[in-house]
C-alpha cells in the first residue's frame, strides 16, 4: 500500500467509504474532497462486464462531452494543399505534411490530438510506431482519418474524447475540471454513461454496468451505484 500525505487522508474522510445511489452527491462529495493548488481534472471510471480479450466484446468509441474536458487541446493535422489550409482555418495549431513528419521523427511531440486526409496515411503509417504508444495515430474509426478535416478539428477542439476498454475491462476517461461545478460535471457523464450503454456488445451476459467510481487527480474515489444510471438521464 502506498504511504498517502495528510492531505489525501483529510480528503478521504470528507467521502463516504460506501457508495452514492445519487449522482449529483457524489460529484459533490468528490469535488468537495479536492485539496491541490491547481484546478484538478474529473476522471471517471467505468467498469464493465465485458472481456476485451474476445473481439466481439470490445467497447470503443468516442463522444462529445457538452462542456468539454476544460482542457486546451493542440490538434495537428496532416494534410497538403486545400486541406492543409482548410485545416488552419479551423482552428488547427498545425497543418502540413512531409515537414511535420520529419519533426515527429527528430523527437518533437507538441500536440495532444492528430488528424490526417487519407490520401496522407502511407506516409504518416512510417511514424505510426511513434505515435500509436502515445495514442496519436489517426484512426479512422475515431474519426480522425477523414477529407473533411473542417468537422475534426471543431470536434476535437470542442471536447471530443475517444475511449477503449482496457484489459481488465476498465475505461477511464476524463469528465472536466473541478471549477466545472457539479452541474456540467453530471452532464458530461450522462452523455458519456449514455455512449457506453448504446455499444453494449449483444455478447455481452449479465450486469454490463459493474462499477462506477470518480476522483479528482489528486483525491480519493468516490464509488457511484451503477444501478441508478438511469437516474442521471432524467
Amino acid at each position: 500500500m502506498p504511504k498517502r500525505g495528510k492531505k489525501y487522508k483529510e480528503a478521504r474522510q470528507k467521502v463516504n467509504s460506501g457508495t452514492f445511489s445519487d449522482f449529483n452527491e457524489a460529484i459533490q462529495k468528490t469535488l468537495e474532497s479536492s485539496y491541490a493548488k491547481f484546478d484538478e481534472t474529473i476522471d471517471v471510471a467505468v467498469r464493465l462486464g465485458v472481456d476485451p480479450r474476445h473481439a466481439d466484446q470490445m467497447v470503443r468509441g468516442t463522444v462529445i462531452l457538452p462542456n468539454g474536458t476544460g482542457k486546451e487541446v493542440k490538434v495537428l493535422v496532416f494534410a497538403k494543399g486545400e486541406k492543409e489550409k482548410e485545416a488552419l482555418d479551423a482552428g488547427a495549431d498545425f497543418a502540413g505534411s512531409d515537414e511535420l513528419i520529419e519533426k515527429v521523427k527528430g523527437g518533437w511531440f507538441g500536440f495532444d490530438k492528430a488528424v490526417a486526409t487519407p490520401d496522407m496515411m502511407g506516409t504518416v503509417g512510417k511514424i505510426g510506431k511513434l505515435l500509436g504508444p502515445r495514442g496519436l495515430m489517426p484512426n479512422a474509426k475515431s474519426g480522425t482519418v477523414t477529407f473533411d478535416v473542417a468537422k475534426a478539428v471543431a470536434e476535437l477542439k470542442a471536447g471530443k474524447i475517444d475511449f477503449r476498454v482496457e484489459k481488465a475491462g476498465i475505461i477511464h476517461v476524463p469528465m472536466g475540471k473541478v471549477s466545472f461545478g457539479v452541474e456540467k460535471i453530471v452532464q458530461n457523464m450522462a452523455t458519456f454513461l449514455e455512449t457506453i450503454l448504446r455499444l453494449k456488445p449483444a455478447s455481452s451476459k449479465g450486469t454490463y454496468l459493474k462499477g462506477i467510481a470518480v476522483s479528482t487527480t489528486m483525491g480519493p474515489g468516490v464509488r457511484i451505484d451503477a444501478g441508478q444510471v438511469k437516474d442521471l438521464f432524467k
